[in-house]
């Protein structure tokens, strides 16, 4: 289904549809959706095609329909901006799907109350959360525990490719490093920041409705 990958001796799987599976926790990691943000610059008079927001959620439907995991845990920046409408979108995907566990790293664009996030039941985690080796967050960490890996957001990784016609491309990515790794942006109207990995950093690049390794 997605391309599979070792770290600390744990399987990961990479999916087109830029999240991670971690299959030996049936736990699936998605970073920075920012539903709502379409809703928020439509609001403040900018037009943005309204495709945005059905492309972001009927991929999030597919993904765990596909999977099956027992929790979906969102790494920052869930919802954009203040309340609108697109946030009962959420609440009815989660109570789609009853057998699964919902929760949030919360991200600085996560702002909504408290309630918000109860009425739709959203398990909340201020800064970060252990899953086994996992450290997830939203912002990349300094340092973490001893034996522990940092998954994180936030960046909204991407990777530059030149083509054989001097053209170049930047797609977003999966990145891993010797400690820590980031997950490419799971919406659709997100941008990218242009990454520069080492010689012995992994990058795996999201083209083509396929996971590449580069």
């Amino acid at each position: 289904m997605g391309l599979e990958f070792e770290v600390l001796s744990e399987r990961v799987e990479m999916l087109a549809e830029k999240v991670l599976f971690l299959p030996a926790h049936n736990s699936l990691l998605v970073a920075d959706v920012h539903f709502g943000k379409v809703n928020h610059f439509r609001k403040s008079g900018i037009a943005v095609p309204v495709i945005a927001n059905d492309k972001n959620a009927s991929t999030l439907i597919d993904v765990i329909q596909q999977l099956k995991p027992q929790r979906v845990i969102f790494l920052g920046d869930l919802f954009h901006s203040h309340y609108n409408q697109e946030w009962e979108t959420v609440g009815q995907i989660i109570r789609h799907f009853s057998n699964c566990s919902f929760e949030l790293v919360l991200g600085n664009h996560d702002v909504l109350g408290a309630q918000q996030y109860s009425r739709h039941l959203i398990k909340v985690h201020l800064r970060q959360l252990d899953l086994g080796q996992w450290t997830l967050s939203h912002q990349p960490m300094q340092q973490v525990s001893n034996g522990h890996y940092n998954l994180a957001g936030h960046i909204h990784p991407g990777i530059r490719l030149k083509g054989t016609a001097k053209q170049a491309l930047l797609l977003p990515c999966f990145y891993f490093g010797k400690n820590a790794g980031l997950l490419p942006a799971f919406g659709s109207f997100t941008g990218l920041a242009q990454i520069f990995p080492k010689k012995e950093e992994r990058i795996f690049v999201v083209a083509n409705e396929k996971v590449i390794a580069v």
